[in-house]
């Protein structure tokens, strides 16, 4: 089969993509064998690429967004072969450590990962653990589902940390595929979403999406933010951020890698408990949660589709910021 694999770390002009040809691999108990229809070019895909999340699994084939038909299943899976599933980012969890019997599965120290610490979706087959797929809503067609796996998914989480008030004014600094999804649930739930990007574009999709205000990085907000999630993996935001904030505000930091931070001025930043959290991957429940809403709200995917054989261009137009919304690998 045709796949991608990092075969060194670094800069994604360096082109660290390399094709590949491998055997279609066979479903172990617990796994699924699934024939890739579409799988989402993440960030976190790029933090691998280069270098900035540690080698986990050399030769590793990115992806983590995916959506497969079933081909084969070994023993023990609910899915079976046909069925339509979604294989996302959190592919495996201990179970049993203090963090998983407490339902925080996205803290345990054993976790494992889709395309960091197990091959995935940049290829025409992947195999993916049944008690990790999701069951995909009829209603989102293979292209817009895939970002949702994870840019949709942790764009909920996100929204969720930073403890937005019921009617509460939001800002959002980075504006991709996360991003756009997260404003509109968002918004569904009836927030005043304000969006803070270096790209014109970008700022334009997020007023045609309903922001009732968008701008530079480091303008100023037109009000005080109850809360704040900072998407670029850009540690200069998190001050920018924070002092927008009003009084009790929170800010949570989306990204799994993020630049150093500045030091702080704890009085103008921090003081009246201003807050910051982080968020560290996913629950499956949240996972549940987010598809189900994304289904029922009629979420607007805006997605760019490359072939599998322009994985690479697709990471770099990333990195670029040559579009907006999210890019989608399609076989």
């Amino acid at each position: 089969m045709r796949a991608w694999v990092v075969q060194e770390p670094s800069p994604i002009a360096s082109g660290p993509l390399r094709r590949a040809d491998r055997e279609v691999p066979s479903p172990g108990p617990g796994e699924l064998l699934v024939r890739v229809l579409a799988c989402g070019v993440c960030r976190t895909d790029l933090h691998v690429a280069e270098g900035d999340l540690p080698v986990h699994l050399p030769g590793v084939t990115p992806g983590h967004e995916i959506v497969g038909e079933v081909v084969s299943a070994g023993p023990g899976c609910l899915h079976g072969a046909g069925d339509r599933v979604g294989v996302a980012w959190l592919r495996g969890t201990c179970g049993a450590c203090r963090f998983c019997r407490r339902g925080a599965e996205n803290l345990c120290p054993l976790s494992v990962y889709t395309g960091w610490d197990a091959h995935g979706g940049y290829a025409e087959y992947a195999l993916g653990v049944d008690a990790y797929t999701y069951a995909l809503p009829p209603e989102l067609d293979d292209v817009r589902a895939a970002p949702l796996l994870c840019a949709g998914i942790i764009g909920y989480r996100a929204l969720r940390r930073c403890a937005l008030p019921p009617g509460g004014r939001l800002g959002i600094w980075g504006f991709g595929g996360s991003a756009h999804l997260a404003t509109q649930i968002a918004l569904a739930e009836g927030a005043d979403v304000h969006v803070f990007t270096r790209s014109p574009a970008a700022r334009e999709l997020a007023r045609s999406l309903g922001a009732s205000w968008a701008g530079d990085s480091f303008d100023a907000a037109p009000a005080p933010l109850d809360s704040a999630i900072v998407f670029a993996p850009a540690g200069e935001l998190v001050p920018a951020a924070l002092e927008r904030l009003d009084r009790g505000g929170t800010c949570a930091i989306a990204g799994i890698h993020l630049s150093d931070v500045p030091s702080m001025d704890y009085q103008r930043y921090l003081f009246q408990e201003r807050q910051v959290r982080s968020v560290t991957a996913n629950t499956r429940a949240d996972g549940e949660e987010f598809l189900t809403l994304a289904a029922r709200l009629d979420v607007a995917v805006t997605t760019h589709a490359y072939g599998l054989d322009e994985a690479d261009r697709a990471l770099a137009d990333l990195a670029a910021d040559r579009f907006t919304g999210a890019a989608v690998l399609v076989p």
